[in-house]
């Protein structure tokens, strides 16, 4: 979650330009990327080798994938996870920028956030069309289909190359996309689980392993939007939404839905990251020429 901090901080600064709240908060950020960099407890760090950022032991959940029965973690994801190091480079791209307008010093933020993105060019899996889910884990490259590497398009700054963004996309809305969010494994993986449901482990087992998540509409939304530079098109994948204000949580979204049809929704009726996504994406896409018009009643209602 830390990396999100600098998202936060630049999405602050991006709308209000308030440069002594920046001021007051760039230590703050800096220490943290010296943590990164230094090392931290289980096995947080920055592989010199490649600028990317590696973490991970047995027995441990460390990413939002953090589904754990017993002993056993589910999906433990160790070694390079992709929207990690997406959030990483967008982190020491985010510093740069803090601190050039600052007057700091801001070389050594470039030159990390050159190497990680080189490095984050080993993300990309050739043969399948998209990118691993996790690097140099115990067992080598996790080629597992998985929507985190929609991050790596829908953040401001994308590692990828614009062919790569759009199969991305492709990739994700052919295998992942449903009407209330990404699955979270693809449905022709021997792991998938397309039913939430049964007693705490086996919810816990099927949690990240096929269950569709409701926040996850908003990134692939904006990632869809970056590619096509479509609004209008783009917001019609958060329409389907609308229903579940009437149908679970009443006036809310939910957590999670089955990952298979009918996906039926699960979890908290009203879940906060759902409701934040789907509001972000939505406007986001209102930079429609159409939507422009407030009397276009399609702008301006989800239904």
């Amino acid at each position: 979650m830390r990396l999100w901090y600098f998202q936060a901080v630049r999405a602050y600064d991006a709308a209000t330009g308030d440069d002594t709240l920046l001021h007051s908060l760039f230590p703050v950020l800096a220490d943290m990327i010296d943590w990164y960099c230094r090392g931290t407890r289980y096995r947080i760090h920055c592989d010199s080798a490649d600028g990317l950022l590696s973490a991970g032991e047995a027995g441990v959940q460390l990413t939002w994938m953090d589904a754990k029965v017993g002993d056993w973690v589910v999906t433990p994801r160790i070694g390079k996870p992709v929207e990690i190091n997406a959030l990483w480079y967008n982190a020491l791209q985010a510093m740069a920028k803090f601190a050039y307008r600052l007057g700091k010093p801001h070389q050594e933020y470039k030159a990390m956030a050159e190497q990680a993105l080189q490095g984050f060019a080993r993300f990309w899996n050739h043969t399948a069309g998209y990118c691993y889910d996790v690097l140099d884990g115990p067992n080598g490259n996790d080629a597992s289909l998985r929507p985190n590497q929609i991050f790596a398009v829908s953040l401001p700054e994308s590692p990828l190359t614009a062919i790569q963004q759009r199969q991305v996309v492709d990739t994700c809305a052919r295998t992942l996309l449903t009407s209330h969010g990404l699955r979270s494994l693809a449905p022709d993986d021997p792991q998938y689980q397309g039913h939430y449901g049964g007693n705490p482990s086996e919810r816990d087992a099927a949690y990240h392993q096929g269950t569709v998540w409701g926040w996850l509409i908003g990134p692939f939304v904006l990632a869809h939007l970056r590619v096509y530079a479509d609004p209008m098109q783009a917001r019609t994948l958060l329409r389907p939404m609308a229903n579940q204000l009437y149908t679970h949580g009443i006036g809310s979204l939910s957590e999670i839905f089955d990952g298979n049809a009918p996906m039926t929704p699960r979890g908290c009726i009203a879940q906060a990251w759902t409701v934040a996504e789907v509001l972000r994406a939505w406007l986001a896409t209102s930079d429609s020429p159409k939507c422009s018009n407030s009397k276009d009643e399609s702008c301006s209602k989800l239904d």
